[in-house]
């Protein structure tokens, strides 16, 4: 696989308002019109389509907030998804380690934060298996927060 990210801009926004989850995983985040609302509102969100080639596999956001988690800050990523299509072939790994490995370099030795449902197993799995623990918080939606210490680059 060659995963890559790519900046939501208005030419790519129809690919990425068209994935789609599995029935079963839509109350497990939001729609991605709703982050991308969001993101437009609130300048500390970056949100990237994910992509192997030219193939658009999924989508995630990320941001550094400094203010709202003063003196430290917290880098979050948020709402990272894997298209239905592309779910089972190990997208979902390679995709989050992409991530990793760009958050890694963008915010260098910054522990990377995020959230997840009660419930959400797949999502757990993934987390875990990416050495993300929980912390025991909530955040402001009433998810489990999860939490990656200084994670180092692969690339």
């Amino acid at each position: 696989m060659e995963i890559h990210s790519i900046p939501v801009t208005q030419s790519s926004r129809g690919q990425v308002l068209a994935l789609e989850l599995l029935p079963e995983q839509r109350d497990y985040i939001e729609t991605i019109e709703q982050r991308l609302e969001e993101a437009g509102r609130i300048r500390d969100w970056h949100p990237v389509g994910l992509c192997d080639g030219e193939e658009l596999l999924g989508f995630a956001m990320y941001g550094w907030f400094f203010w709202e988690y003063f003196p430290r800050g917290r880098l979050w990523l948020d709402r990272f998804l894997i298209d239905r299509r592309c779910q089972g072939r190990g997208c979902g790994k390679a995709a989050l380690g992409h991530m990793l490995d760009r958050l890694a370099l963008e915010y260098p030795k910054k522990p990377i934060y995020l959230s997840v449902i009660p419930g959400n197993d797949a999502a757990i799995r993934l987390y875990r298996g990416a050495g993300f623990r929980f912390t025991g918080e909530k955040d402001v939606h009433g998810e489990d927060v999860m939490r990656l210490a200084y994670p180092e680059r692969n690339s």
